[in-house]
């Protein structure tokens, strides 16, 4: 079967992570204990998960003039990921998250830098890459102008455009209309549709516009067809849980590779492929490839072949 090309828009981001026994008070010095420094943003972690499962995936995005994007476009190209899409921002810093983790909990500053320079003509300067794609794949971590142009460009080539509506904002109906699937996950689909917390989960997923594939966690993942009332459930997988952080990039990753096999199967490596990356630490470092997910999959029961892209 031939590869499966994936075209993704969004973000990079370098991830500087500082831990701390305790953070420090205003204008206080405190001494860590630990500092990693890490690749992320949501357009280069799916582009990374869904190139480890063995699909050819161009990145089209931004990054600064700086040694942390010329670092990060070395990783990316390690890992297989086509960077010609990647406009390198003169006089910009590259996307940066700084993070202090203390005990349980976190406190995170992010610098979008290079990522709000992205503009809808970067976007349409990689009309060929959009026509080859199988799938577009685009987060919310960019300007939604680029957002637009990429549903634009997927509408006129008549590729599937999946929309990972994350960080959750309000969406315009006519981009929802624009997109093929949208894959929220319960806190993003409500803000997505702009409905009371309250609402049923049936509710919400019937109120989309589009195809929804809805990430629950522990509970699994939802499926349902647009027009339709009917939602299709995927349990999730039962693995012993390490590091929970990209397991939604994986999820929508797989969804994209994963797609042509028709929904069921698609959500089904989606949540195979969410929970192998939950056992091990790390976004990115945590993704699985391509026979890691068929193996895993042969092992289940009832199991008759692997996956196959």
């Amino acid at each position: 079967m031939s590869v499966r090309k994936i075209a993704v828009v969004g973000s990079l981001n370098l991830d500087l992570l500082t831990e701390a026994e305790r953070f420090p008070l205003p204008g206080e010095t405190i001494t860590g204990q630990r500092f990693g420094r890490f690749m992320g943003g949501k357009g280069a972690n799916q582009a990374v998960a869904a190139a480890r499962l063995g699909a050819e995936v161009v990145l089209v995005g931004a990054v600064g003039d700086d040694d942390f994007g010329r670092q990060m476009q070395a990783a990316l190209g390690a890992e297989g990921v086509d960077t010609r899409g990647l406009r390198v921002v003169a006089g910009q810093t590259s996307g940066l998250a700084s993070i202090t983790v203390a005990g349980a909990e976190n406190q995170i500053i992010v610098v979008p830098g290079a990522n709000h320079a992205l503009t809808p003509a970067d976007v349409e300067a990689r009309a060929d890459d959009i026509a080859r794609a199988d799938v577009v794949l685009v987060q919310l971590e960019i300007p939604i102008d680029c957002v637009w142009a990429a549903a634009e460009m997927a509408r006129h080539y008549r590729k599937p455009l999946m929309l990972n509506p994350a960080p959750a904002h309000r969406l315009p109906e006519a981009l929802l209309r624009a997109t093929t699937l949208l894959t929220p996950n319960a806190h993003e689909l409500v803000a997505s549709l702009g409905l009371p917390a309250e609402t049923p989960l049936a509710e919400l997923c019937a109120a989309a516009p589009c195809a929804v594939a809805l990430s629950r966690g522990v509970e699994g993942a939802y499926y349902r067809a647009a027009g339709s009332h009917d939602l299709q459930h995927q349990p999730a997988f039962a693995v012993t849980a390490v590091d929970s952080t990209g397991a939604g990039d994986t999820f929508n990753a797989a969804l994209a590779v994963y797609w042509h096999l028709g929904p069921t199967q698609a959500l089904r490596h989606a949540c195979a492929a969410a929970a192998l990356s939950v056992t091990r630490t790390g976004a990115q470092s945590g993704m699985p490839h391509a026979a890691e997910l068929a193996a895993f999959l042969r092992s289940l029961p009832g199991t008759l072949s692997g996956s196959r892209i």
